[in-house]
C-alpha cells in the first residue's frame, strides 16, 4: 500500500473505513482486543460475528470468525509492515480449514476474497475509489 502502516491498519480496524472497501453491507464495532464486532456483506448472508483475539496498532490484527461449515472457527491474521515512510506491506493469512474437498474450495474462495479485499482497500486508500458497490448483487 502507498500509505503508512497506521493508515492501512485503520482501514481495517475502523468500521467506518472498513465498510468503504470491504463490508459493503456494514460493519459495527472497532477491531480492538477482546471485542466482538459485526460484519455484513452484500454477497453472503450475514451478519457475521468477528471476535478480535489481538489488536496491536499499527502492526497486527488477529480475529476469529465462524467456519463456513457452521462448525468451529477460522483464525485470520493481518500484519501491517512498514516498508518506507509512506508505504507498507499488508499480509493476510487464514487458518482452520478442514482437510477435505469442501475445505479446499472454501479456503481458495476466501483466499480470492482476501486478495480482492486488499485490492479494493488499496484503491480506496490511494484514490478514494470504491470497487465493491454493486459487484456482488
Amino acid at each position: 500500500m502507498d500509505v503508512p502502516a497506521g493508515r492501512a491498519y485503520e482501514a481495517v480496524a475502523d468500521p467506518g473505513q472498513l465498510q468503504q472497501h470491504f463490508t459493503m453491507g456494514g460493519a459495527q464495532g472497532r477491531m480492538q482486543t477482546g471485542a466482538t464486532v459485526t460484519w455484513e456483506f452484500a454477497d453472503f448472508p450475514g451478519p457475521f460475528d468477528v471476535t478480535v483475539a489481538e489488536a496491536d496498532p499499527p502492526r497486527l490484527i488477529v480475529f476469529d470468525w465462524g467456519h463456513p461449515s457452521g462448525e468451529g472457527t477460522n483464525r485470520v491474521t493481518f500484519r501491517f509492515e512498514p516498508i518506507g515512510i509512506d508505504r507498507c506491506k499488508v499480509d493476510v493469512s487464514e487458518s482452520g480449514w478442514t482437510a477435505s474437498a469442501e475445505g479446499l474450495r472454501s479456503a481458495y474462495g476466501n483466499c480470492m476474497g482476501w486478495s480482492h479485499m486488499l485490492a479494493a482497500m488499496k484503491a480506496w486508500l490511494d484514490h478514494g475509489i470504491q470497487l465493491r458497490p454493486g459487484m456482488f448483487r
